[in-house]
């Protein structure tokens, strides 16, 4: 049962000084009537486990961003099966007997290609290798997708993504940045940091068969990858979308108990929450 008087949450990273989680949760809140603080810490990963061993009962729940989605999903007692696929939490709640762990961060980038019209993906592309793309490739499986391309620079490391891949009974096929051809793609969802440097041959590549890029960057706009898009006259969307409505997973988390239910007056939360980051 979650605990009434449970009313604290942080955002923890290193670093997290640009995290624009405390005006997201901020805006909810107050658009829900809740006195719940939210603020950020930046927690080493070798500070994590003392970090959390320390909190009190007041806590409600965490946000985890760069390097602790690991520990958190160590952390969990019980976790989504998004979790269990990706191994990253994002979200901790911290309101029942035992921590549980959620990932917002698959749900997040399904809802925002939902917003710009794509609900189902025959082929996909994911741009990069890192711990984001586990999160893309669970999206496009439960997006339909049955193949899916990772252009990476070293191939090493797409092999956690294969197994996933076959975890999820979707084909994962490795390529370089510098492969000739791509195959046609419903959707690119590039997972690179956004001042990550991209040969522009290979982003003007990537742009003539990539379909949607949905670009996780919300930050660095445009990148190299979305300026490839707008010479190829291809749609390009910055990563503002995941950002808002992992965030509004992680609220349904720390108010409901869980992903599934949706928040009372949730379309008015939401768009207090986007006015509070990009205005009206």
């Amino acid at each position: 049962m979650l605990k009434p008087d449970a009313t604290r949450l942080e955002v923890w990273g290193d670093p997290v000084a640009h995290s624009r989680s405390p005006q997201l949760h901020a805006a909810a809140y107050r658009a829900l009537g809740l006195n719940w603080t939210y603020e950020r810490r930046r927690v080493t990963a070798a500070a994590f486990t003392g970090e959390l061993a320390g909190l009190s009962d007041r806590w409600r729940g965490l946000s985890l961003t760069m390097p602790l989605k690991g520990q958190a999903f160590h952390a969990s007692a019980q976790r989504d099966r998004r979790a269990e696929l990706t191994g990253a939490v994002n979200t901790l709640l911290l309101t029942d007997d035992v921590p549980r762990g959620f990932n917002t961060d698959v749900g997040g980038i399904v809802r925002a290609l939902g917003d710009e019209g794509v609900h189902e993906v025959d082929r996909g592309r994911i741009v990069g290798a890192g711990a984001t793309a586990m999160s893309a490739l669970v999206a496009l499986s439960e997006l339909g997708a049955d193949r899916v391309e990772v252009v990476a620079r070293r191939p090493a490391a797409v092999a956690p993504l294969a197994r996933l891949g076959t975890t999820l009974g979707l084909e994962v096929i490795g390529v370089s940045f510098d492969a000739p051809v791509h195959t046609d793609a419903t959707v690119t969802i590039a997972t690179l940091p956004g001042d990550a440097e991209v040969p522009p041959a290979a982003a003007d590549a990537l742009a003539r068969s990539g379909g949607l890029l949905f670009d996780v960057v919300y930050g660095h706009w445009p990148t190299v990858l979305a300026s490839a898009w707008e010479r190829a006259g291809r749609p390009a969307t910055s990563g503002l979308g995941m950002l808002l409505h992992q965030a509004l997973l992680q609220v349904r988390v720390f108010v409901t108990g869980g992903t599934e239910d949706a928040l009372e007056g949730e379309s008015l939360v939401l768009a207090e929450m986007h006015s509070a980051v990009v205005g009206d």
